[in-house]
């Protein structure tokens, strides 16, 4: 490679993790395609041409999880827009095919096999839940592609073929528990979560945590499927038993029955200690919140957050799709995924998968919507802070707890 080869892809990588995401700055800073002839930068039949590169995008836009997944959706579409006005991934433009999920984890499979065999994309952004994740990850390890995966979850998992944007367990439920003990001192939980892979392995990560570090109590554990709408039976059950913090991790549109039909019970969240890690914004919208005001939120991002990248992400957002627009988590996520992938393409000065997963490892955002981010060295995860959110009557939240920096740890010994 020629030095000024090596030069372009530095101007580039630095681009892709300190511009984000100043808009008016990009114009100036393009990588020229000619620099980096398809050729050289695309030896494994991706879809790149001279002019464009085309990246997947996967997520459930309909069935129980769109109310989740949408916002993903928007925040990956808003990337590769703004990319694109920055000149692009290696002087190309970036395109992208979009398929539906529908809350099937055996279609997220066949579409993931789809984007990458057929279409032969550069990279996928997608999934949302640990099954729609569990189910494409064979698909992407047999076929080498890379997927960039927005959501906390329960981690356990460290593929090279996935950069994990979301919190794992360590980050998000045993600091969170940490926080909750520490500031309300309960002695009895309850747990009641969608039944699927995610909620389930974070319960049982979460059981150890509460009684084996803290000696603590659960009084109740239950499981129901995704879509789910009738709790009024679980509500009963923990108005009789009256734990001291009732654990949430109800998932997407079944996230709106629970929380409506806690406050119809009467349940004030105000004095009911709730605590949740699967209710943002982007659910809060459909909750309504007077429905779920009072409860604590374990997250690392929040569309409160004051500071001026976030002030100029939300501004970019709701100038693409609306003022009414929210923000959660796990879309804030989603926006890094392709800002994460051009880094990593402009950093090893290729499309191909193998060069890429060389280069993640320690490529880092200054400036991203939550604050500063950086992907860890052998693990794939990000490191980030966990903040503890208080759900407002308006559907946004108060941040009542910020940590430090937090390094990801997907293996806790004594967890697994």
């Amino acid at each position: 490679m020629s030095k000024s080869m090596k030069s372009s892809i530095r101007r580039g990588v630095l681009l892709g993790m300190a511009a984000l995401p100043a808009i008016a700055l990009w114009s100036n800073t393009a990588v020229a395609n000619a620099d980096f002839p398809t050729d050289v930068v695309n030896t494994t039949g991706l879809a790149v041409t001279d002019d464009t590169v085309t990246v997947g995008i996967l997520h459930s836009i309909t069935g129980s999880m769109a109310i989740s997944e949408t916002g993903s959706v928007q925040a990956e579409k808003l990337a590769i827009k703004q990319i694109n006005e920055s000149g692009g991934v290696l002087g190309r433009q970036v395109k992208w095919i979009q398929e539906d999920g529908a809350t099937d984890w055996p279609n997220f499979a066949e579409k993931a096999k789809k984007l990458i065999v057929n279409d032969k994309v550069a990279a996928v952004m997608g999934c949302w839940t640990s099954a729609s994740r569990k189910a494409v990850l064979p698909v992407f390890e047999q076929y080498n592609n890379m997927l960039y995966y927005p959501t906390m979850y329960e981690g356990l998992e460290a593929s090279r073929n996935v950069v994990y944007t979301g919190q794992e367990a360590t980050q998000q439920i045993l600091a969170g528990i940490d926080w909750i003990v520490k500031e309300k001192k309960p002695k009895t939980f309850y747990f009641v979560g969608s039944d699927y892979v995610w909620p389930r392995t974070s319960f049982k990560i979460a059981r150890k945590h509460i009684e084996n570090v803290y000696g603590l109590k659960i009084m109740g554990e239950q499981y129901y499927p995704l879509g789910h709408t009738q709790f009024n039976s679980v509500i009963n059950k923990m108005k009789l038993k009256k734990p001291d913090v009732i654990f949430s991790i109800v998932v997407g549109g079944s996230n709106v029955a629970f929380y409506k039909q806690m406050t119809g019970a009467g349940v004030d969240l105000t004095k009911q200690t709730v605590i949740t890690i699967s209710a943002t914004e982007d659910e809060v919208r459909g909750i309504g919140g007077e429905n779920i005001h009072g409860t604590y939120m374990f997250a690392k991002y929040f569309q409160s957050l004051p500071n001026e990248n976030n002030q100029a992400f939300i501004k970019a957002f709701k100038e693409m799709w609306g003022d009414d627009i929210v923000i959660g988590d796990v879309t804030n996520n989603a926006y890094l995924g392709p800002w994460l992938w051009k880094a990593a393409v402009e950093k090893a000065g290729s499309f191909d998968i193998d060069k890429i997963k060389a280069v993640n490892p320690g490529i880092e955002m200054t400036n991203a919507p939550e604050g500063y981010v950086r992907i860890h060295e052998t693990n794939h995860h990000l490191y980030s802070k966990l903040r503890v959110g208080r759900a407002r009557m308006d559907g946004q939240f108060d941040v009542v707890h910020e940590s430090g920096l937090m390094e990801p740890d997907p293996f806790p010994e004594g967890y697994q």
